[in-house]
Protein backbone atom coordinates (compact mmCIF):
# COMPACT_ATOMS: atom_id res chain seq x y z
CA UNK A 1 0.00 0.00 0.00
CA UNK A 2 1.39 3.39 -0.95
CA UNK A 3 1.51 6.17 1.58
CA UNK A 4 -0.80 8.28 -0.60
CA UNK A 5 -3.38 5.49 -0.70
CA UNK A 6 -3.19 5.06 3.07
CA UNK A 7 -3.98 8.74 3.59
CA UNK A 8 -7.06 8.39 1.40
CA UNK A 9 -8.20 5.23 3.15
CA UNK A 10 -8.07 6.98 6.49
CA UNK A 11 -11.28 8.60 5.27
CA UNK A 12 -10.30 12.25 5.10
CA UNK A 13 -12.82 14.33 3.16
CA UNK A 14 -11.57 17.85 3.79
CA UNK A 15 -12.72 21.24 2.59
CA UNK A 16 -11.26 24.66 3.45
CA UNK A 17 -14.06 27.21 3.40
CA UNK A 18 -12.49 29.37 6.12
CA UNK A 19 -9.30 29.67 4.07
CA UNK A 20 -11.37 31.22 1.27
CA UNK A 21 -12.15 34.23 3.46
CA UNK A 22 -9.98 37.39 3.22
CA UNK A 23 -6.33 36.70 4.01
CA UNK A 24 -6.55 39.09 6.98
CA UNK A 25 -8.30 36.30 8.89
CA UNK A 26 -5.49 33.75 8.92
CA UNK A 27 -1.93 32.82 8.00
CA UNK A 28 -0.93 29.77 6.02
CA UNK A 29 0.95 27.61 8.51
CA UNK A 30 1.98 23.97 8.45
CA UNK A 31 2.38 22.02 11.68
CA UNK A 32 5.93 21.66 12.94
CA UNK A 33 7.02 18.03 12.76
CA UNK A 34 7.68 16.06 15.94
CA UNK A 35 10.45 13.63 16.78
CA UNK A 36 8.84 10.35 17.83
CA UNK A 37 5.02 10.33 17.75
CA UNK A 38 3.17 7.77 19.83
CA UNK A 39 -0.61 7.38 19.93
CA UNK A 40 -1.85 7.69 23.51
CA UNK A 41 -5.60 7.57 22.99
CA UNK A 42 -8.03 7.50 20.06
CA UNK A 43 -11.73 8.36 20.28
CA UNK A 44 -13.27 5.42 18.44
CA UNK A 45 -16.88 6.63 18.51
CA UNK A 46 -15.84 10.01 17.13
CA UNK A 47 -13.70 8.32 14.47
CA UNK A 48 -16.78 6.51 13.19
CA UNK A 49 -19.03 9.58 13.09
CA UNK A 50 -16.35 11.49 11.18
CA UNK A 51 -16.20 8.78 8.54
CA UNK A 52 -12.59 7.94 9.32
CA UNK A 53 -10.88 4.56 9.69
CA UNK A 54 -9.65 3.69 13.17
CA UNK A 55 -7.36 1.03 11.76
CA UNK A 56 -5.73 3.45 9.35
CA UNK A 57 -5.42 6.22 11.93
CA UNK A 58 -3.47 3.84 14.14
CA UNK A 59 -1.06 3.01 11.31
CA UNK A 60 2.21 4.85 10.85
CA UNK A 61 0.65 7.03 8.18
CA UNK A 62 -2.34 7.82 10.37
CA UNK A 63 -0.08 8.66 13.28
CA UNK A 64 1.88 10.98 11.00
CA UNK A 65 -1.31 12.98 10.31
CA UNK A 66 -2.41 13.12 13.96
CA UNK A 67 1.03 14.32 15.04
CA UNK A 68 1.37 16.94 12.31
CA UNK A 69 4.19 15.14 10.51
CA UNK A 70 2.08 14.72 7.38
CA UNK A 71 -0.69 16.76 5.81
CA UNK A 72 -3.72 14.72 4.69
CA UNK A 73 -5.00 15.11 1.17
CA UNK A 74 -7.34 18.08 0.85
CA UNK A 75 -5.97 19.92 3.87
CA UNK A 76 -4.89 23.56 3.71
CA UNK A 77 -3.28 24.20 7.10
CA UNK A 78 -3.77 27.67 8.59
CA UNK A 79 -3.41 29.47 11.89
CA UNK A 80 -6.45 31.63 12.61
CA UNK A 81 -6.16 35.24 13.72
CA UNK A 82 -8.31 36.58 16.53
CA UNK A 83 -8.19 39.00 19.43
CA UNK A 84 -9.81 38.95 22.83
CA UNK A 85 -10.42 40.43 26.23
CA UNK A 86 -8.34 38.39 28.66
CA UNK A 87 -9.57 39.09 32.19
CA UNK A 88 -11.02 42.33 30.83
CA UNK A 89 -7.92 43.50 28.94
CA UNK A 90 -8.01 43.63 25.13
CA UNK A 91 -5.10 42.15 23.21
CA UNK A 92 -4.16 40.67 19.85
CA UNK A 93 -4.07 36.88 19.97
CA UNK A 94 -4.49 34.12 17.37
CA UNK A 95 -3.66 30.42 17.10
CA UNK A 96 -0.33 30.49 18.92
CA UNK A 97 -0.02 26.71 19.18
CA UNK A 98 -2.67 25.32 16.87
CA UNK A 99 -3.19 24.69 13.18
CA UNK A 100 -6.52 24.15 11.45
CA UNK A 101 -6.05 21.36 8.92
CA UNK A 102 -9.45 21.92 7.33
CA UNK A 103 -13.09 20.98 7.66
CA UNK A 104 -14.07 17.33 7.55
CA UNK A 105 -17.30 16.67 5.67
CA UNK A 106 -18.80 13.70 7.51
CA UNK A 107 -20.91 10.93 5.97
CA UNK A 108 -24.00 12.73 7.31
CA UNK A 109 -22.94 15.92 5.54
CA UNK A 110 -21.85 17.81 8.63
CA UNK A 111 -18.89 20.20 8.41
CA UNK A 112 -16.46 19.98 11.36
CA UNK A 113 -13.13 21.69 11.99
CA UNK A 114 -10.11 19.45 12.45
CA UNK A 115 -7.45 21.27 14.44
CA UNK A 116 -4.08 20.15 15.77
CA UNK A 117 -3.39 21.72 19.17
CA UNK A 118 0.24 21.84 20.32
CA UNK A 119 1.44 21.67 16.72
CA UNK A 120 4.27 24.19 16.97
CA UNK A 121 5.08 27.87 16.63
CA UNK A 122 2.95 30.18 14.48
CA UNK A 123 3.07 33.92 13.72
CA UNK A 124 0.68 34.38 16.67
CA UNK A 125 2.78 32.55 19.26
CA UNK A 126 3.96 35.76 20.96
CA UNK A 127 7.28 34.25 21.95
CA UNK A 128 5.89 30.86 22.94
CA UNK A 129 7.10 27.54 21.58
CA UNK A 130 3.69 26.57 20.20
CA UNK A 131 3.83 23.20 21.91
CA UNK A 132 1.58 21.57 24.50
CA UNK A 133 2.24 19.28 27.43
CA UNK A 134 0.75 15.81 27.66
CA UNK A 135 -1.12 16.39 30.93
CA UNK A 136 -3.21 19.37 29.80
CA UNK A 137 -4.04 17.68 26.49
CA UNK A 138 -5.28 14.58 28.30
CA UNK A 139 -7.25 16.82 30.67
CA UNK A 140 -8.98 18.40 27.66
CA UNK A 141 -9.72 14.94 26.26
CA UNK A 142 -11.24 13.73 29.54
CA UNK A 143 -13.29 16.82 30.34
CA UNK A 144 -14.55 17.47 26.82
CA UNK A 145 -15.73 13.86 26.51
CA UNK A 146 -17.40 14.11 29.93
CA UNK A 147 -19.17 17.26 28.83
CA UNK A 148 -20.33 15.53 25.66
CA UNK A 149 -21.81 12.59 27.55
CA UNK A 150 -23.46 15.00 30.00
CA UNK A 151 -25.29 16.48 27.00
CA UNK A 152 -23.47 19.82 26.98
CA UNK A 153 -22.39 21.39 23.64
CA UNK A 154 -18.63 21.05 23.37
CA UNK A 155 -15.66 20.64 21.14
CA UNK A 156 -14.40 17.06 21.20
CA UNK A 157 -11.04 15.34 21.11
CA UNK A 158 -10.25 12.84 18.38
CA UNK A 159 -6.80 11.80 19.60
CA UNK A 160 -3.83 12.64 21.77
CA UNK A 161 -0.36 11.84 20.45
CA UNK A 162 2.83 12.07 22.49
CA UNK A 163 5.57 13.83 20.55
CA UNK A 164 8.66 12.18 22.01
CA UNK A 165 9.86 15.66 22.92
CA UNK A 166 9.80 17.67 26.11
CA UNK A 167 8.26 21.05 26.77
CA UNK A 168 9.37 23.33 29.57
CA UNK A 169 6.60 24.73 31.78
CA UNK A 170 8.55 25.54 34.95
CA UNK A 171 9.52 21.88 34.80
CA UNK A 172 10.24 19.51 31.94
CA UNK A 173 7.09 17.72 30.76
CA UNK A 174 6.37 15.29 27.93
CA UNK A 175 4.92 17.02 24.88
CA UNK A 176 1.73 16.11 23.04
CA UNK A 177 -0.56 17.07 20.17
CA UNK A 178 -4.32 16.95 20.56
CA UNK A 179 -6.63 16.66 17.55
CA UNK A 180 -9.66 18.82 18.31
CA UNK A 181 -12.98 18.59 16.48
CA UNK A 182 -15.37 21.55 16.54
CA UNK A 183 -18.43 22.88 14.77
CA UNK A 184 -16.02 25.72 14.04
CA UNK A 185 -13.37 27.78 15.77
CA UNK A 186 -15.18 31.07 15.19
CA UNK A 187 -14.98 33.05 18.41
CA UNK A 188 -16.20 36.33 19.82
CA UNK A 189 -12.51 37.22 19.56
CA UNK A 190 -12.56 36.51 15.81
CA UNK A 191 -15.15 39.25 15.35
CA UNK A 192 -13.22 41.55 17.70
CA UNK A 193 -10.10 41.08 15.59
CA UNK A 194 -11.84 41.89 12.31
CA UNK A 195 -13.71 44.80 13.88
CA UNK A 196 -10.43 46.28 15.13
CA UNK A 197 -8.13 45.66 12.17
CA UNK A 198 -10.43 44.95 9.22
CA UNK A 199 -12.85 46.92 7.09
CA UNK A 200 -16.64 46.91 7.21
CA UNK A 201 -16.51 44.69 4.12
CA UNK A 202 -14.27 42.23 6.00
CA UNK A 203 -16.70 42.24 8.91
CA UNK A 204 -19.61 41.60 6.58
CA UNK A 205 -17.73 38.73 4.94
CA UNK A 206 -17.13 37.14 8.36
CA UNK A 207 -20.75 37.60 9.43
CA UNK A 208 -22.05 36.16 6.15
CA UNK A 209 -19.73 33.18 6.48
CA UNK A 210 -20.96 32.61 10.04
CA UNK A 211 -24.58 32.75 8.96
CA UNK A 212 -23.99 30.30 6.14
CA UNK A 213 -22.08 27.88 8.34
CA UNK A 214 -24.05 27.98 11.60
CA UNK A 215 -27.36 29.73 10.99
CA UNK A 216 -28.54 28.95 7.45
CA UNK A 217 -32.16 29.22 8.60
CA UNK A 218 -31.75 32.99 9.14
CA UNK A 219 -29.24 33.69 6.36
CA UNK A 220 -31.92 35.16 4.10
CA UNK A 221 -33.96 36.81 6.85
CA UNK A 222 -34.60 40.51 7.10
CA UNK A 223 -31.81 42.17 9.11
CA UNK A 224 -29.90 38.92 9.29
CA UNK A 225 -27.05 40.43 11.31
CA UNK A 226 -29.41 41.39 14.12
CA UNK A 227 -30.81 37.87 14.04
CA UNK A 228 -27.24 36.52 14.12
CA UNK A 229 -26.61 38.48 17.31
CA UNK A 230 -29.81 37.17 18.89
CA UNK A 231 -29.05 33.56 17.95
CA UNK A 232 -25.52 33.69 19.37
CA UNK A 233 -26.87 35.19 22.60
CA UNK A 234 -29.49 32.45 22.79
CA UNK A 235 -27.00 29.63 22.26
CA UNK A 236 -24.61 31.00 24.86
CA UNK A 237 -27.39 31.53 27.40
CA UNK A 238 -28.45 27.90 26.97
CA UNK A 239 -24.83 26.72 27.22
CA UNK A 240 -24.04 28.61 30.43
CA UNK A 241 -27.25 27.35 32.02
CA UNK A 242 -26.12 23.80 31.27
CA UNK A 243 -22.73 24.53 32.85
CA UNK A 244 -24.37 25.78 36.01
CA UNK A 245 -26.71 22.81 36.26
CA UNK A 246 -23.81 20.33 36.51
CA UNK A 247 -21.42 22.53 38.49
CA UNK A 248 -18.89 23.05 35.69
CA UNK A 249 -16.42 25.92 36.05
CA UNK A 250 -14.62 26.91 32.87
CA UNK A 251 -11.98 28.98 34.60
CA UNK A 252 -10.93 31.32 31.80
CA UNK A 253 -14.00 32.83 30.11
CA UNK A 254 -12.11 35.33 28.00
CA UNK A 255 -13.80 36.51 24.80
CA UNK A 256 -11.41 34.43 22.71
CA UNK A 257 -12.71 31.37 24.56
CA UNK A 258 -16.36 31.96 23.65
CA UNK A 259 -17.53 30.31 20.45
CA UNK A 260 -20.10 31.67 18.04
CA UNK A 261 -21.49 28.14 17.58
CA UNK A 262 -22.37 27.81 21.28
CA UNK A 263 -19.85 25.05 22.04
CA UNK A 264 -17.67 24.89 25.14
CA UNK A 265 -14.06 25.38 24.04
CA UNK A 266 -10.53 25.61 25.48
CA UNK A 267 -10.40 23.37 28.53
CA UNK A 268 -7.53 24.94 30.42
CA UNK A 269 -8.00 25.43 34.18
CA UNK A 270 -11.49 23.93 34.10
CA UNK A 271 -12.93 21.77 36.88
CA UNK A 272 -16.18 20.60 38.45
CA UNK A 273 -17.45 21.92 41.74
CA UNK A 274 -17.62 19.52 44.70
CA UNK A 275 -18.88 21.56 47.66
CA UNK A 276 -21.62 23.94 46.58
CA UNK A 277 -20.37 27.51 46.80
CA UNK A 278 -21.12 30.19 44.19
CA UNK A 279 -17.72 31.78 44.87
CA UNK A 280 -15.82 28.62 43.87
CA UNK A 281 -12.71 29.32 41.80
CA UNK A 282 -10.13 26.73 40.78
CA UNK A 283 -7.96 28.62 38.29
CA UNK A 284 -4.63 29.71 39.75
CA UNK A 285 -4.66 32.90 37.67
CA UNK A 286 -8.20 34.00 38.59
CA UNK A 287 -7.16 35.69 41.81
CA UNK A 288 -10.15 38.06 41.88
CA UNK A 289 -12.82 35.45 41.13
CA UNK A 290 -13.84 37.08 37.85
CA UNK A 291 -14.79 33.68 36.43
CA UNK A 292 -16.08 32.01 39.59
CA UNK A 293 -19.01 29.60 39.35
CA UNK A 294 -21.54 32.23 40.37
CA UNK A 295 -20.11 34.86 38.03
CA UNK A 296 -20.17 32.75 34.87
CA UNK A 297 -23.55 34.06 33.62
CA UNK A 298 -22.40 37.66 34.16
CA UNK A 299 -19.10 36.98 32.41
CA UNK A 300 -20.94 35.48 29.44
CA UNK A 301 -23.22 38.49 29.14
CA UNK A 302 -20.20 40.83 29.30
CA UNK A 303 -18.51 38.85 26.53
CA UNK A 304 -21.65 38.96 24.40
CA UNK A 305 -21.78 42.72 24.85
CA UNK A 306 -18.32 42.87 23.27
CA UNK A 307 -19.64 40.70 20.42
CA UNK A 308 -22.58 43.05 19.93
CA UNK A 309 -20.20 46.00 19.71
CA UNK A 310 -18.41 44.41 16.76
CA UNK A 311 -21.69 44.09 14.84
CA UNK A 312 -22.82 47.70 15.30
CA UNK A 313 -21.80 48.78 11.76
CA UNK A 314 -23.97 45.99 10.33
CA UNK A 315 -27.08 46.32 12.47
CA UNK A 316 -28.40 49.66 11.20
CA UNK A 317 -27.20 52.65 9.21
CA UNK A 318 -28.22 54.93 12.09
CA UNK A 319 -25.68 54.66 14.91
CA UNK A 320 -28.17 55.35 17.72
CA UNK A 321 -30.63 52.82 16.34
CA UNK A 322 -27.85 50.26 15.95
CA UNK A 323 -26.80 50.74 19.57
CA UNK A 324 -30.38 50.39 20.81
CA UNK A 325 -30.84 47.15 18.84
CA UNK A 326 -27.65 45.74 20.38
CA UNK A 327 -28.70 46.71 23.89
CA UNK A 328 -32.14 45.18 23.42
CA UNK A 329 -30.60 41.92 22.22
CA UNK A 330 -28.13 41.76 25.10
CA UNK A 331 -30.90 42.37 27.62
CA UNK A 332 -32.51 39.12 26.42
CA UNK A 333 -29.56 37.08 27.71
CA UNK A 334 -30.71 37.18 31.32
CA UNK A 335 -34.24 36.13 30.40
CA UNK A 336 -33.12 33.22 28.20
CA UNK A 337 -30.49 32.10 30.71
CA UNK A 338 -32.86 32.13 33.69
CA UNK A 339 -35.57 30.33 31.75
CA UNK A 340 -33.19 27.49 30.83
CA UNK A 341 -31.56 27.36 34.26
CA UNK A 342 -34.92 27.32 36.03
CA UNK A 343 -36.26 24.66 33.66
CA UNK A 344 -33.18 22.55 34.30
CA UNK A 345 -33.43 22.95 38.06
CA UNK A 346 -37.10 21.96 37.97
CA UNK A 347 -36.07 18.77 36.16
CA UNK A 348 -33.37 18.09 38.75
CA UNK A 349 -36.12 18.21 41.39
CA UNK A 350 -38.62 16.14 39.41
CA UNK A 351 -40.92 19.07 38.65
CA UNK A 352 -42.76 19.02 35.32
CA UNK A 353 -45.02 22.07 35.40
CA UNK A 354 -44.36 25.68 36.34
CA UNK A 355 -45.34 27.59 39.45
CA UNK A 356 -44.22 31.07 40.40
CA UNK A 357 -42.85 29.83 43.75
CA UNK A 358 -40.42 27.41 42.08
CA UNK A 359 -37.57 29.91 41.94
CA UNK A 360 -37.78 30.51 45.69
CA UNK A 361 -37.97 26.77 46.39
CA UNK A 362 -34.81 26.16 44.36
CA UNK A 363 -32.90 29.11 45.80
CA UNK A 364 -33.80 28.06 49.34
CA UNK A 365 -32.32 24.61 48.70
CA UNK A 366 -29.13 26.09 47.26
CA UNK A 367 -28.85 28.45 50.22
CA UNK A 368 -29.09 25.53 52.66
CA UNK A 369 -26.53 23.57 50.60
CA UNK A 370 -24.16 26.54 50.70
CA UNK A 371 -24.61 26.99 54.46
CA UNK A 372 -23.74 23.37 55.21
CA UNK A 373 -21.07 23.02 52.52
CA UNK A 374 -22.51 19.87 50.98
CA UNK A 375 -21.52 18.32 47.68
CA UNK A 376 -23.49 19.67 44.73
CA UNK A 377 -23.76 16.53 42.59
CA UNK A 378 -24.29 14.07 45.43
CA UNK A 379 -26.98 16.17 47.07
CA UNK A 380 -29.19 15.97 43.99
CA UNK A 381 -28.30 12.30 43.65
CA UNK A 382 -29.47 11.73 47.23
CA UNK A 383 -32.73 13.55 46.54
CA UNK A 384 -33.22 11.38 43.47
CA UNK A 385 -32.85 8.10 45.34
CA UNK A 386 -34.19 9.17 48.75
CA UNK A 387 -30.86 8.45 50.44
CA UNK A 388 -30.94 11.59 52.54
CA UNK A 389 -28.85 10.69 55.54
CA UNK A 390 -25.31 10.93 56.76
CA UNK A 391 -24.86 14.70 56.52
CA UNK A 392 -25.58 17.48 58.97
CA UNK A 393 -27.66 19.26 56.35
CA UNK A 394 -30.10 16.40 55.88
CA UNK A 395 -30.65 16.27 59.64
CA UNK A 396 -31.17 20.03 59.98
CA UNK A 397 -34.45 21.78 60.67
CA UNK A 398 -34.00 23.99 57.60
CA UNK A 399 -33.79 21.00 55.29
CA UNK A 400 -36.72 19.23 56.93
CA UNK A 401 -38.88 22.28 56.34
CA UNK A 402 -37.69 22.60 52.77
CA UNK A 403 -38.27 18.90 52.15
CA UNK A 404 -41.90 19.19 53.21
CA UNK A 405 -42.41 22.12 50.83
CA UNK A 406 -40.80 20.14 48.01
CA UNK A 407 -43.02 17.11 48.59
CA UNK A 408 -46.05 19.39 48.67
CA UNK A 409 -44.90 20.96 45.39
CA UNK A 410 -44.62 17.54 43.73
CA UNK A 411 -48.12 16.65 44.86
CA UNK A 412 -49.52 19.58 42.87
CA UNK A 413 -48.62 18.12 39.47
CA UNK A 414 -50.40 15.47 37.44
CA UNK A 415 -47.34 13.30 36.85
CA UNK A 416 -46.75 10.33 39.14
CA UNK A 417 -43.98 9.99 41.68
CA UNK A 418 -42.34 7.37 39.46
CA UNK A 419 -42.34 9.84 36.57
CA UNK A 420 -40.73 12.48 38.78
CA UNK A 421 -38.03 10.06 39.87
CA UNK A 422 -37.30 9.13 36.26
CA UNK A 423 -37.02 12.80 35.34
CA UNK A 424 -34.57 13.28 38.21
CA UNK A 425 -32.49 10.27 37.15
CA UNK A 426 -32.29 11.71 33.65
CA UNK A 427 -31.35 15.17 34.94
CA UNK A 428 -28.94 14.43 37.79
CA UNK A 429 -25.72 12.67 36.79
CA UNK A 430 -24.50 9.89 39.01
CA UNK A 431 -20.96 10.96 38.35
CA UNK A 432 -18.93 13.89 37.08
CA UNK A 433 -15.19 13.96 36.39
CA UNK A 434 -14.25 14.51 40.02
CA UNK A 435 -11.11 16.62 40.27
CA UNK A 436 -9.20 14.09 42.35
CA UNK A 437 -10.09 11.33 39.88
CA UNK A 438 -8.92 13.42 36.95
CA UNK A 439 -5.66 14.23 38.73
CA UNK A 440 -5.08 10.56 39.55
CA UNK A 441 -5.60 9.64 35.90
CA UNK A 442 -3.23 12.36 34.71
CA UNK A 443 -0.56 11.47 37.28
CA UNK A 444 -0.63 7.83 36.24
CA UNK A 445 -0.46 8.74 32.57
CA UNK A 446 2.24 11.42 32.71
CA UNK A 447 4.45 10.12 35.49
CA UNK A 448 4.13 6.35 35.01
CA UNK A 449 2.90 6.01 31.40
CA UNK A 450 -0.04 4.07 32.82
CA UNK A 451 -3.12 4.96 30.78
CA UNK A 452 -5.42 2.36 32.32
CA UNK A 453 -6.61 4.73 35.07
CA UNK A 454 -7.65 7.32 32.48
CA UNK A 455 -9.38 4.78 30.26
CA UNK A 456 -11.34 3.36 33.18
CA UNK A 457 -12.39 6.87 34.18
CA UNK A 458 -13.54 7.58 30.63
CA UNK A 459 -15.50 4.34 30.61
CA UNK A 460 -17.51 5.18 33.73
CA UNK A 461 -18.03 8.74 32.48
CA UNK A 462 -19.40 7.48 29.16
CA UNK A 463 -22.94 7.18 30.57
CA UNK A 464 -23.22 9.53 33.55
CA UNK A 465 -26.98 9.07 33.89
CA UNK A 466 -26.83 5.28 34.08
CA UNK A 467 -26.69 5.23 37.92
CA UNK A 468 -25.06 1.81 37.66
CA UNK A 469 -23.20 -0.06 40.44
CA UNK A 470 -19.96 0.31 38.48
CA UNK A 471 -20.14 4.05 39.06
CA UNK A 472 -20.45 3.88 42.84
CA UNK A 473 -16.71 4.01 43.50
CA UNK A 474 -16.49 7.25 41.50
CA UNK A 475 -19.13 9.03 43.55
CA UNK A 476 -16.93 9.32 46.64
CA UNK A 477 -15.53 12.71 47.56
CA UNK A 478 -11.80 13.38 47.90
CA UNK A 479 -10.17 13.28 51.30
CA UNK A 480 -10.04 16.62 53.09
CA UNK A 481 -6.93 18.60 52.20
CA UNK A 482 -5.40 21.62 53.87
CA UNK A 483 -4.71 23.10 50.42
CA UNK A 484 -7.48 24.28 48.11
CA UNK A 485 -7.63 22.54 44.73
CA UNK A 486 -5.97 24.61 42.01
CA UNK A 487 -5.87 24.23 38.25
CA UNK A 488 -3.50 25.73 35.72
CA UNK A 489 -3.85 26.84 32.10
CA UNK A 490 -1.25 24.34 30.92
CA UNK A 491 0.03 26.51 28.11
Amino acid sequence: MTKEKSIIEQGWNLDNSYARLPKLFFTRQSPVSVYLPKLIILNYSLVTSLGLSAQELQSNDGLAVLSGNRIPEGALPIAQAYAGHQFGHFTMLGDGRAVLLGEQITPSGKRLDIQLKGSGETPYSRGGDGRAALGPMLREYIISEAMYTLGIPTTRSLAVVATGEEVIREIHQPGAVLTRVADSHLRVGTFQYVSKWGTTEDLMALADYTLQRHFPEIEASENRYFNLLKEVIKRQAILIAKWQLVGFIHGVMNTDNMTISGETIDYGPCAFMDKYDPETVFSSIDTQGRYSYGNQPHAAQWNLSRFAETLLPLLHSNQEQSLKMAQDAISDFTKVYHYNWLSGMRSKLGIFNEEIQDKALIEDLLSIMNKYGVDYTNTFRSLTFDTMSGTVMFESTEFAQWHELWKLRLSRQQESNDSSKQLMRNSNPAIIPRNHRVEAALDAAVKQEDYSVMKQLLEVLSNPYAHSPEQDDYVALPSISAKPYRTFCGT
